[in-house]
């Protein structure tokens, strides 16, 4: 019998905080506590902060109504660059099924431009959404959104 290798999960890398005011809250994180707005999406009503260098964590912030993780919360495992790559195989061979940034089920880790990072997503007994990511070194590229780490690979 094969010994399963789970990830090496690093720390937590980012959470998420449901707000009742996003513009008032979004003043308090960067102007009181002093954080550096990373991202703001007025469309979704969210906004996220980098606590300390962009390697090192972040928060997202989500106005009311905006997360659609709805009651279920989100946090994120920092991971090394060889976890992700294995990370597919551990979930499926643990049961759990990997999933993209909107809970729509995935081949292989996805890449988030804006950051840029790679995710695998998953959730856990009470349906909450966990991540394992990675920051990665290239440029950040808000233009490419969303989409499979292979796309990302091909266009780097």
């Amino acid at each position: 019998m094969t010994l399963l290798q789970k990830p090496a999960i690093r720390g937590i890398y980012e959470t998420h905080l449901p707000v009742r005011n996003l513009e008032h809250s979004v003043a308090f994180y960067r102007d009181t506590i002093g954080l550096e707005l990373a991202h703001r999406n007025t469309e979704r009503n969210i906004a996220f902060f980098w606590v300390g260098e962009k390697e090192r964590g972040m928060l997202g912030l989500w106005g009311v109504g905006s997360a659609p993780l709805g009651m279920v919360l989100h946090f994120a495992f920092q991971v090394d660059r060889d976890t992700i790559k294995t990370s597919y195989d551990f979930l499926q061979k643990t049961g759990l099924a990997p999933l993209g940034l909107d809970g729509e089920p995935v081949q292989e880790p996805v890449v988030i431009g804006w950051m840029p990072a790679v995710s695998i997503y998953f959730k856990d007994p009470d349906g909450h959404s966990i991540e394992m990511i990675h920051i990665l070194d290239e440029p950040s590229r808000p233009d490419f959104g969303v989409q499979p780490l292979s796309a990302w690979l091909a266009e780097n």
